[in-house]
């Protein structure tokens, strides 16, 4: 027993003066912030062109892109949660992570010959499995390298190092369309050649973080969820019974569930921006460059205003911005771009408060040898959520006009950011 609770706080120290070590930010981090970097420059080519290639090139309706887009965004619900049980249940996480990292290499070039509807979302289901089965893996790596006071801090780093993977993502995809003549097939091929970068960078220089061997309960990264005296983690009705009993994640994955419902997808924003704007095709892709930028400012700022002043505060204000956003798009624009630049930037910084910090605000909730699936449940949650809402806006959009399913979503954004803060309050005093 004391010798197990040793060791964990040996690996907690560790941990501890290896950030210090490097600015705070875990080596580990630092590499995984790397191949995220290159794969999201490789992803972010195709997503840029891809709401213009499906609904101007193969003419689909709002609704069939919505629900598109919404097969895109909710498909990896299975493969996040299979993949995590794995992950934790082998504690090869890097493994895990790796194989949904080469899945989606592989799908770029079957875009190529993927002309029907259903051919396209087919492929974008298997790209969306590898993403799947590669974030919690990941994420549990970048949460058990760090200490729990500096989740956010390791979080914001990484996503910042992956959003300058997104910024450059569609103007490589614009370089390559302006280069190759308007060809699409040229934005595929380079994208699986930069996603293969990011493969081969994940197998050289990311170190795996196994959870210390402990009893239940005895030190951080510890707890029902551990067992003791394996090298194997829960099965998986053991591991949802701990996590359903986990005090905060329930709650947690309700919040956000109730707002990923009301969370409009990028590409019907701007979808709607580029009509509003009259912005010639070629120039499409550049609109998440904006977007992009916002969120690699702010994604460290915020990630450490979270660590000091609370993680469910700030992932509140994200959705304050969004909301924002929302009401600058519904503004009449008048031929300026200012509106524009304004909607981008507040989509930046919404996810900047969001997206890491919501990780942040989970991990230290888990048990160690939990943290993915816990991890995955919540990513889930979001996920699934966000899948129904982009069924619900397309349907809006054709049955009420764009502008009326806009203010559709800023009503029903409104009342759950209300709702969620409630349910933060009531937690807050015990109730």
């Amino acid at each position: 027993m004391y010798l197990s609770a040793s060791r964990t706080a040996d690996a907690s120290a560790s941990v501890r003066r290896s950030t210090r070590l490097r600015g705070h930010v875990a080596g580990n981090v630092v590499a995984l912030g790397s191949v995220s970097l290159v794969t999201d420059v490789s992803a972010e080519m195709v997503t840029a062109v891809l709401p213009l290639y499906l609904v101007v090139g193969l003419g689909m309706s709002p609704l069939a892109f919505g629900a598109l887009d919404g097969l895109y965004q909710g498909a990896t619900a299975l493969f996040r949660l299979a993949g995590a049980h794995v992950a934790d249940r082998t504690q090869r996480r890097k493994l895990v992570a790796g194989s949904g990292y080469a899945l989606s290499a592989v799908t770029k070039l079957a875009l190529l010959a993927a002309a029907a509807p259903w051919a396209v979302g087919a492929v974008l289901a298997a790209d969306r499995a590898g993403k799947g089965l590669r974030t919690p893996p990941r994420d549990a790596l970048i949460s058990l390298s760090s200490p729990p006071e500096e989740q956010g801090r390791a979080f914001g780093v990484h996503r910042a190092m992956d959003t300058a993977g997104a910024l450059l993502g569609p103007l490589a995809a614009f370089g390559v369309l302006w280069a190759a003549h308007d060809a699409y097939d040229a934005v595929f091929v380079v994208s699986c050649c930069t996603a293969a970068l990011g493969v081969l960078l994940l197998v050289l220089f990311v170190q795996e973080s196994r959870t210390p061997m402990s009893r239940p309960g005895i030190g951080p990264g510890t707890g029902p969820g551990t067992a003791p005296g394996t090298g194997r983690g829960p099965g998986a009705a053991e591991a949802l019974r701990t996590l359903a009993r986990t005090a905060g994640l329930p709650r947690l994955c309700l919040a956000a569930a109730l707002l990923g419902l009301v969370t409009v997808s990028d590409s019907f924003l701007y979808l709607l921006l580029q009509r509003r704007l009259d912005l010639p095709v070629g120039y499409f892709p550049l609109l998440p460059v904006g977007t992009a930028a916002g969120f690699l400012l702010l994604a460290v700022p915020l990630g450490r205003l979270a660590d000091r002043v609370g993680r469910r505060a700030v992932f509140l204000a994200g959705h304050l911005a969004l909301l924002a956003a929302y009401l600058l798009l519904l503004l009449p624009q008048g031929g300026s771009v200012v509106p524009a630049v304004g909607l981008l930037l507040l989509l930046g910084a919404f996810y900047a408060a969001t997206d890491g910090v919501l990780m942040a605000a989970a991990g230290p909730l888990l048990p160690g040898r939990l943290r993915a699936s816990g991890l995955a449940l919540v990513q889930t949650a979001q996920a699934a959520a966000r899948f129904a809402g982009s069924l619900l806006f397309g349907a809006g959009w054709m049955y009420l006009g764009p502008d009326g399913a806009m203010a559709s979503a800023c009503a029903g954004l409104t009342v759950a950011v209300v709702a969620v803060t409630v349910m933060n309050r009531s937690a807050l005093h015990g109730s």
